[in-house]
């Protein structure tokens, strides 16, 4: 078992797959490395593919002091992930939870990000559901401590954004409930207060995306109604993003659609790596409806 050590002292458990350009997964809340097997076996033919777990997803540690997990926290341990084999520059592919992190490393290493895919991400950044989402994220934590892991994950993978999943593939949607299931109730509990519920909203990070050139690929599903939104307000502020919407898709488009995620991930790396994905043309951002006359 390989683990990286972070500059707080955490032991993050990852894995290595294939050979070539890094490509590094980072997980949402409700999955481990072990979500990202479909991308795994598809990209490690070209890639050297890297999936981890976050702190407070054994085996990575579950560090116990609440002040050891953050959105800052989360961001930096992809780069010690990265730091542990010497790994200069990668693809950094994210989902949810793991979707914002990677939208935070670009903003705070953008050397060492030669593309984003962002995924899924936007749960609770707008300004009206900020509250309502602080508020479910404690009484999630508070419920993960209260009741454990199963209950959690009996409710939780049957939310709005998850029922898409279970009729697609019922088999792969059991998968994803029994692996829910192992996860750590403290270290689930630590990291949606930390991370989740105190993390700064989309539109506080406007300034620095604004200034973003890292190539961005955006990409959520048609009815992940939270992610939506906020999908939209990156895209139109990243000048390098593009944005991928899956049709009649939830949450977690990487395991419900993995054919259609792959394909996007690939043309946009392609395109990257041809040195083809370029910033947005000023001409597109005008204001007019049937442009400047």
């Amino acid at each position: 078992m390989a683990f990286a050590e972070t500059d707080d002292g955490v032991k993050l458990y990852y894995e290595e797959t294939g050979a070539g350009f890094p490509m590094i997964f980072v997980h949402e809340f409700a999955g481990d490395h072990r979500s990202w097997e479909p991308q795994v076996r598809y990209f490690a033919r070209r890639f050297r593919c890297i999936t981890y777990n976050a702190r407070g997803f054994p085996p990575s540690e579950v560090p116990e002091d609440q002040a050891s997990y953050s959105q800052a926290r989360a961001c930096d341990d992809i780069k010690a992930v990265l730091d542990h084999p010497g790994i200069a520059q990668a693809h950094v592919v994210g989902l949810s939870m793991g979707g914002f992190a990677t939208l935070h490393f670009g903003l705070t290493h953008p050397g060492m990000a030669r593309s984003l895919v962002v995924a899924g991400c936007g749960y609770g950044a707008e300004r009206d559901t900020s509250a309502q989402f602080r508020e479910e994220a404690e009484a999630t934590a508070r419920g993960l401590e209260e009741n454990g892991i199963e209950v959690f994950a009996a409710t939780y993978s049957l939310g709005p954004a998850r029922v898409q999943f279970q009729a697609k593939d019922p088999r792969g949607w059991q998968e994803f409930v029994d692996m829910l299931k192992e996860h750590s109730p403290k270290g689930s509990a630590l990291t949606m207060r930390g991370v989740q519920r105190d993390r700064p909203s989309i539109w506080d990070l406007e300034v620095g995306m604004r200034a973003m050139t890292v190539p961005t690929l955006i990409v959520t599903g048609d009815e992940d109604e939270p992610c939506l939104v906020p999908n939209v307000f990156m895209k139109r502020t990243i000048a390098s993003a593009g944005l991928v919407v899956l049709p009649k898709a939830g949450h977690a488009v990487n395991l419900e659609d993995p054919d259609a995620f792959n394909r996007a991930v690939t043309d946009f790396v392609d395109l990257v790596e041809a040195n083809r994905w370029g910033l947005r043309d000023p001409r597109a951002t005008s204001q007019s409806i049937l442009g400047e006359r």
